[in-house]
């Protein structure tokens, strides 16, 4: 009995650990399948790079390349590790960085190992320390430029290593030039495969990301507007105790907007490095897209306010409401319109021609409201019963203001990048009406899924065109 409990014990206690590895296996093989089903793109960027590093790789087991290049071929693997990027832009600003900043650091290093020759042995290494000493500090400075800072930094860091290592290495060896010759013809082949790969090879484009991602902003704002009037006079409606759901879409969509600046600049920096392709040409104003993400942020903290009123315990009496609802409700539905058009129209790349229209409607309504507040304060005496209506129409007035520097902004990039007439996109698909702009998140960043939707259909056939927004960080 003894031996059959103990038997029993034993069996048990492996089951049990046979259990929790299993499980685990399932929960991480639920984690890949996501991610995969999240984005494609990661699992062909994943079989990019083993691509990437498989033909670098030849430098070093082919007997005539490696005679060639020798232990410097493991410098092609390096940068490849290195450069490769998700996005073209990324890949392709990381590789002219690495691959310049050596050509200029290994120059000025010979230069320097040269001149310092001439003072003799004694003199040599004093020489080569004070040039170490200028470049490196004087390259280090140059980082706190915010424009170096922005597009050079990775540069800058490689001509601080190359330099040093090329000038500090080369008092102890005697060819120099062909070391250095070496090493830079082994980083220009890394940069060269991880360019050309990105490029040819299922390319992702930063700037299509960005160009999503400005539309998708604007769209969660647009849907937040649209929604407002339902959901704040509903109370109104139904009873001053109903309990509006904190989980509805349009109640938090707009708070990606609000943290949504890092991943604009970062995406606009990346383009700015891409080469034209598609719809975008060479010098497309990448600033322009910036700027309008920048308005579009400052509508978001207003419209968080409107959530606040929305949410807050302390609400305007059902009279007082009353008086302002068709004001709130037109200002609100109009502006959310005008939104949603110039959102269709960034993501179609079309001049917006209905948006001036839905403005004007709003601004005519922005008028009848403040009318209609000015006969509300005389009949109304209780402050705190006004502060909560005051706070409503004033929002409101002031997204409006914003959407009119929006659409201005807009305007100016319909101009700057060319976009079609809109009549010409509608007499060839005469079915398009509105895209729906819906974000989701993940552990990488947003992503983005575009809905295109004909006025007749209650249908939404989804088409998914997602965008990853990576945290770049500096690797030598």
């Amino acid at each position: 009995m003894e031996i059959g409990q103990g038997k029993d014990e034993k069996i048990g206690f492996f089951g049990r650990q046979w259990r929790w590895v299993k499980k685990k296996a399932v929960k991480m093989m639920n984690n890949v399948k996501k991610i995969g089903e999240d984005d494609p793109r990661r699992i062909i960027h994943s079989f990019k790079v083993g691509l990437a590093l498989s033909l670098v790789s030849l430098f070093y087991y082919f007997r005539p390349l490696y005679n060639d290049f020798g232990v410097a071929a493991m410098w092609a693997v390096l940068t490849v590790v290195v450069v490769f990027e998700f996005s073209v832009g990324a890949t392709l600003g990381k590789g002219l960085n690495r691959a310049f900043a050596t050509l200029l650091a290994g120059t000025l290093a010979v230069g320097a190992h040269h001149l310092a020759s001439l003072s003799g042995k004694k003199g040599e290494p004093i020489i080569l320390g004070a040039f170490v000493f200028i470049f490196a500090a004087g390259a280090t400075f140059a980082r706190f430029f915010p424009r170096i800072k922005a597009r050079y930094d990775y540069g800058v860091v490689i001509f601080i290593l190359t330099f040093s290592l090329v000038a500090v290495s080369g008092y102890r060896v005697n060819e120099l030039v062909a070391l250095a010759h070496q090493r830079l013809s082994t980083i220009m082949i890394g940069s060269s495969v991880c360019v050309f790969i990105s490029i040819f090879v299922c390319p992702v484009w930063a700037g299509e990301d960005l160009h999503r991602l400005l539309a998708l902003n604007i769209e969660l704002l647009a849907i937040f507007l649209e929604g407002f009037p339902k959901e704040y006079f509903q109370k109104m409606e139904i009873g001053e105790n109903v309990v509006v759901s904190k989980e509805k879409s349009f109640l938090q969509g707009y708070k990606a907007v609000l943290n949504s600046k890092t991943s604009e600049e970062t995406l606009a920096n990346f383009a700015r490095w891409e080469p034209g392709h598609g719809r975008f040409g060479f010098r497309h104003p990448w600033k322009q897209y910036l700027k309008i993400g920048s308005l579009t942020r400052q509508c978001a903290y207003y419209i968080e306010g409107l959530n606040t009123c929305i949410n807050s315990e302390k609400q305007a009496p059902t009279e007082l409401r009353q008086q302002i609802q068709a004001g709130c409700t037109k200002m609100s539905s109009e502006c959310g319109k005008t939104l949603s058009e110039l959102a269709l129209a960034i993501q179609t790349m079309t001049k917006p021609i209905s948006a001036a229209n839905h403005l004007a409607v709003a601004k005519t309504a922005t008028a009848d409201l403040k009318t209609a507040m000015k006969t509300t304060v005389s009949n109304h005496t209780d402050v705190s019963e006004m502060l909560s209506a005051a706070t409503i129409a004033s929002l409101l007035i002031t997204i409006i203001e914003h959407t009119e520097k929006i659409v201005e902004s807009v305007d100016q990039l319909a101009s700057m990048a060319k976009f079609k007439d809109t009549t010409v996109i509608l007499e060839k698909s005469p079915s398009l009406h509105r895209a729906y702009v819906k974000p989701f998140m993940d552990i990488d960043g947003p992503h983005i899924c575009i809905t295109v939707c004909g006025p007749m259909s209650d249908s939404r056939e989804i088409s998914k065109h997602c965008g990853t927004v990576r945290d770049q960080h500096v690797e030598v």
